[in-house]
């Protein structure tokens, strides 16, 4: 095995690889805001149930939504939703309505969160818990339901393809 040559880079650098979600939150006029979040993981939670771990960083909309109404739906990004993670990745909510791209949305069965019908797999969640550090804000976040592709096989959460 070929010995890799590493150079410390200081602690700035930060790489997590994570799959791509966009949040979904109402605004408070009842329309629906969409932003790309990245840094979502999970949490071990009482009888064998897992808490949401969502950070957001600064003052964007969907943060501020998620604080306001404590409910958000998170969309599971596939390879086929690529342009639309990049378009709510550049258009940001103080510039007007996102309104430039084509897509189509739908309400939560269990929480009131718009969702993205072109996502595959979806948690409706609740925010049961936030931390504050520096300009980030960290929601833990109960499941309150999941919503699968039904053309998705799954027999268990280690068989799913995520492209």
């Amino acid at each position: 095995m070929k010995t890799v040559k590493r150079s410390s880079r200081g602690t700035h650098f930060s790489m997590c690889v994570q799959p791509a979600f966009i949040i979904g939150t109402n605004n408070e006029d009842g329309s629906h805001n969409f932003a790309p979040i990245t840094w979502v993981s999970i949490t071990g939670e009482k009888d064998g149930d897992y808490l949401l771990i969502i950070s957001m960083f600064g003052t964007k909309r969907t943060k501020q939504n998620v604080i306001r109404t404590g409910v958000l739906s998170v969309n599971l990004v596939s390879t086929d939703m690529l342009e639309l993670m990049d378009y709510f990745g550049t258009h940001h909510a103080e510039d007007g309505k996102k309104e430039d791209i084509s897509y189509d949305v739908c309400r939560g069965e269990v929480v009131d969160v718009p969702i993205l019908d072109a996502s595959r797999w979806v948690y409706e969640c609740e925010v049961v818990r936030s931390v504050e550090t520096g300009d980030s804000t960290t929601f833990f976040c109960r499941i309150r339901n999941v919503q699968v592709d039904e053309q998705v096989a799954c027999e268990d959460t280690f068989d799913v393809d995520l492209t």
